[in-house]
């Protein structure tokens, strides 16, 4: 007997624009705008051509301030009790925006340090999958001796570093193109 033929991939949507489940009120607001130490991750997501993406979905996933995380794969013993995700659709203009805190430094499996950074899930029109970036905070030291971003080219580590801004960072993210963000294979 034969294998069945492999039914091929389609695009779906796009549909993210629709609020029915997937987006929520309070989705872009970790943290209330008074809490001390909140930030405004800020930024546009754009397509190949350098257009704005006007329909796509931005989440993150990052640690607390002391860099631990809410979830069981978290082997320290002290639970911080931090949701630490978060969900937008983007307007018109592709913008895009969280409130939240700088996350502290995390422990690796193998022993090192990863830098504060937050954890960048892009869903969009045309894709079949997402997509996930890292966004760094900019003039951290601990930049220098990430494991995640040391392993990057030189010439591409800009795309995943933020840029300060009076209240927080700005972080543009592009698809595909010139400029493309780098993305990981998770």
């Amino acid at each position: 007997m034969s294998a069945p033929a492999t039914t091929p991939s389609q695009t779906v949507g796009p549909f993210f624009a629709l609020p029915q489940g997937m987006l929520w009120d309070d989705g872009p607001e970790l943290v209330p705008a008074d809490r001390e130490g909140a930030v405004v991750l800020r930024g546009v997501l754009r397509d190949g051509n350098g257009d704005p993406v006007p329909d796509g979905v931005i989440e993150i996933w990052q640690a607390d301030e002391q860099g631990r995380f809410d979830h069981p794969d978290d082997p320290r013993p002290e639970s911080s009790g931090w949701q630490g995700f978060g969900r937008c659709g983007t307007d018109p203009e592709g913008r895009f925006w969280f409130r939240t805190v700088k996350p502290g430094p995390l422990p690796t499996p193998g022993g090192q340090t990863e830098a504060p950074h937050i954890d960048v899930t892009v869903l969009a029109r045309g894709m079949l999958n997402r997509v996930v970036t890292r966004v760094y905070f900019p003039d951290e030291a601990a930049n220098d001796t990430d494991p995640v971003l040391s392993a990057v080219p030189a010439q591409r580590r800009d795309t995943l570093i933020g840029v300060a801004e009076a209240d927080g960072l700005r972080f543009d993210i592009r698809l595909q193109g010139d400029g493309e963000t780098v993305f990981f294979a998770v």
